[in-house]
């Protein structure tokens, strides 16, 4: 028998083993820098390109998630593709996708600067908020990114495309702790929640923060857990950063931090410092620190080559990728949902919210809709997601721990002006989670405008279709005759004022994620108390004009505006069409040449359709279209005022909100303009906006003790116009505004106010 052959073999894969053990392993240590860590994509680029191995990987907080990209199996091009993205941008600043974000849930705009959530057994200072920004959608970018490769590593870090090791801190025992193994998404989460910008998360009992307070540059775990030859080290955040006072972020994690050791722990190596200064939570320079950290990389190649001896081609490193990557399963399909941190009738109410698709299996991007509306629920205060794979079946657990929202919200605002339009905001909301979802609100306005107050009982329903019912009565008084002039001499209107008070029940359900259909009616009392004359005395009496009616309605609203005054982006649409049927009592007093009249019968139909979109062709400039269209079968009242009074009105400034009008109201109308928004910087506009109104018929006074009339048909077009500076604080905008109201006998304004023009519904309205 011939041993030659087996001999030769033998001897060559002796050889071979020899030389695959006496390769050098390469170690890459990825330090923490917030925004500037877009710097290691660079610097992971380069070495691949240059033919230098990455046979071992470690990071901490966003040198932990370019890490954990790159061990996952997601190449240098993909990762830079991933974080310049805008996606990537709006996640950074915790802002969900617009498909994903869902209106239904939203309350009535109001003048709210500020929200307090707080429970009722626990002192305000524990219930002041722990994060900045929504976690929610970096929660889930992070399961999606890591579901499948963390499943075919089984779980262990070692066994993922690269070796991988991220670190966290533990604040309570003042250590780092380094996740070899779990849940790729949950540690690099963990390792990367920066103080105070990030909820914090728990982690096998362990409430965690970013590595980077105990240890930024983890080489230490690098050489315990896989002892390379040659440790290539990317820095991008100094050892002592400046601290600006003005910058509270980086005062409070310079008093967390431990000064940072950026040595190699006397191993072999090479230290890569890109230019990387830019603010901590600045993601809109990514592309530059991309090209930062390649160019500092190719900079020190050769010296690196020096001691790296073994190569391996991008091609060999590719093929080994796609290898990794094939074994990933097609679907990550969720065959189970377990929740935990809630009681039992609560997870009824959220499974009932995932799995409303009447389906009884989901994949991960079929349940990100439903998953997204559950974590902009008011009753729900976070969500962390993991996923656990089933190896008999192939199919996913996903695994939601849920943290119930604080019970008791309380809102402050207002606005605060130059004339007597000023006016104070509080509201409390309590919420009640089970097996449906339950609130009462209540609110108040107080100034000398308005007096009014709201209140509303809502359920939410969690059938295959969602709905909510909701209950509501609101009170209020409106006086333009005591708002009306301060600084300016503007016209003044005669001796004016509005009680009004209903009481509704509506019902609503989802169309879509941005837009929300209502049907509804109440009753109504809406008592109007006035002259219809300039000269008159205290001992005079007013008019009055009552007027009771039930209504129904039926609604449809479509909002994407990122504001809810002065917007600059989004487009909003509303359609609503209302049948009314009423009775008109008019009181005279003896001001007046009118005889009383009871139980005048009116009834109506009126429907109104409102565009409001945004247009952005330019970074820093916005061009804006308003349309609005009003018909109504509505009679005229017995006198002119009243018919003034109850008519719809064209509103489409700020200001244009407090003042009576008669010139921009009328039965039937169409009316528009443009806006133009120049944007400076940022959360400066200046603002030009003009809009016509045209009428189809005008409501006209003929003289006392005669009764109104309609005007020929578009005898008559109104214009109006704005100038503005707003200055978007985190509490409100601060407005300086010129303003133009054709027809008036003093036409401009000039109105400077901090807050929200805002105010609770009124009856007719």
């Amino acid at each position: 028998m011939n041993y030659t052959r087996p001999i030769f073999i033998f001897f060559l894969a002796c050889c071979l083993s020899l030389q695959y053990a006496a390769a050098q392993k390469v170690g890459v240590v990825l330090s923490g820098g917030g925004a500037g860590g877009a710097c290691h994509v660079g610097v992971l680029k380069a070495l691949e390109e240059n033919n230098i191995p990455i046979n071992y990987i470690t990071g901490t907080s966003i040198g932990a998630l370019i890490g954990g990209m790159y061990a996952a199996g997601y190449s240098p091009d993909q990762i830079k593709e991933m974080i310049q993205s805008e996606k990537f941008a709006d996640i950074a600043k915790g802002n969900n996708e617009k498909k994903y974000q869902y209106y239904f849930f939203k309350k009535e705009d109001d003048a709210s600067w500020i929200t307090l959530k707080v429970s009722l057994d626990s002192s305000l200072i524990h219930s002041l908020p722990t994060n900045l920004i929504n976690s929610a959608p970096i929660d889930f970018e992070l399961l999606s990114y890591f579901v499948h490769a963390e499943a075919v590593a089984g779980y262990n870090f070692d066994s993922l495309f690269v070796p991988f090791r991220c670190v966290a801190s533990d604040i309570e025992t003042k250590k780092q702790v380094v996740f070899k193994s779990g849940n790729l998404n949950q540690a690099i989460r963990a390792s990367m929640t920066y103080p105070l910008y990030l909820k914090p998360i728990k982690t096998n009992g362990k409430i965690l923060f970013d590595g980077g307070l105990y240890n930024n540059f983890p080489s230490d775990v690098m050489n315990i857990n896989f002892n390379p030859d040659y440790i290539i080290g990317s820095i991008v955040t100094d050892a002592n950063p400046k601290v600006s006072e003005d910058d509270l972020y980086a005062q409070i994690r310079s008093m967390l931090v431990t000064n940072p050791d950026f040595s190699l722990q006397n191993k072999n190596g090479i230290i890569i410092k890109a230019w990387s200064d830019v603010s901590t939570f600045n993601f809109n320079q990514n592309e530059r620190l991309i090209d930062s950290g390649y160019v500092a990389t190719l900079r020190q190649i050769d010296s690196i080559k020096k001691y790296v001896t073994t190569t391996v081609s991008k091609e060999t490193i590719t093929e080994r990728r796609k290898q990794f990557v094939q074994r990933f399963s097609v679907d990550d399909v969720v065959e189970q949902i377990s929740v935990e941190g809630i009681n039992k009738k609560q997870q009824i109410y959220v499974k009932h919210v995932l799995q409303n698709n009447r389906k009884r299996q989901y994949d991960l991007h079929g349940i990100k809709k439903t998953y997204f509306r559950l974590t902009e629920n008011p009753m729900i205060k976070s969500i962390f997601p993991t996923m656990e794979l089933n190896p008999e079946t192939g199919k996913y657990k996903l695994n939601l721990r849920i943290k119930p929202q604080k019970s008791l919200f309380v809102q402050f605002g207002g606005n605060i002006s130059t004339r007597p339009i000023s006016v104070g905001f509080i509201s409390a909301q309590y919420n009640f989670f089970s097996k449906i979802g339950m609130s009462a609100y209540a609110n108040g306005y107080f100034g000398r405008l308005t007096t009014s107050g709201l209140f509303k009982f809502r359920l939410d329903i969690p059938a295959k279709l969602p709905f909510y019912i909701e209950p509501s009565a609101c009170f209020s008084h409106w006086d333009y005759y005591r708002s009306s002039t301060l600084f300016y001499t503007f016209q003044q209107p005669a001796y004016l004022t509005q009680n009004d008070q209903y009481g509704e029940l509506n019902f609503g359900i989802p169309v879509g994620n941005r837009s929300k259909a209502i049907i509804g009616g109440g009753v109504a009392q809406l008592n109007n108390v006035y002259y219809q004359t300039n000269t008159f005395t205290t001992k005079d009496t007013a008019d009055q004009t009552m007027f009771q009616f039930s209504y129904g309605n039926l609604e449809y609203e479509y909002n994407t505006l990122n504001r809810k005054l002065y917007a600059s982006e989004g487009t909003y649409i509303n359609c609503k069409v209302r049948y009314v049927n009423g009775l008109e009592d008019l009181m005279p007093g003896n001001t007046s040449h009118e005889a009383r009249q009871d139980d005048v019968p009116h009834q109506w139909v009126m429907a109104k359709l409102k565009f409001d979109g945004y247009l952005k062709p330019f970074h820093f400039f916005k061009i804006g279209i308003l349309g609005e269209g009003v018909y109504s079968s509505q009679q005229l009242f017995l006198n002119y005022t009243s018919s003034e009074l109850l008519a719809p009105a064209f509103m489409p400034t700020p200001e244009s909100r407090t003042l009576f009008l008669p010139n921009f109201r009328s039965y039937k109308y169409v009316a528009g303009g443009g806006r133009i928004i120049f944007n400076p910087i940022k959360k400066l506009d200046i603002r030009v906006e003009l809009y016509v109104f045209q009428p189809y018929q005008d409501i006209r006074n003929n003289g006392p003790g005669l009764a109104p009339s309609l005007s020929k048909p578009f005898s008559d077009r109104y214009y109006l116009g704005m100038a503005a500076l707003v200055y978007h604080t985190n509490l409100g905008p601060l407005s300086f505004s010129l303003n133009y109201y054709h027809g008036e006998l003093q036409p401009f304004t000039f109105l400077v106010h901090f807050g929200y023009t805002l105010f609770n519904r009124k009856s007719i309205e």
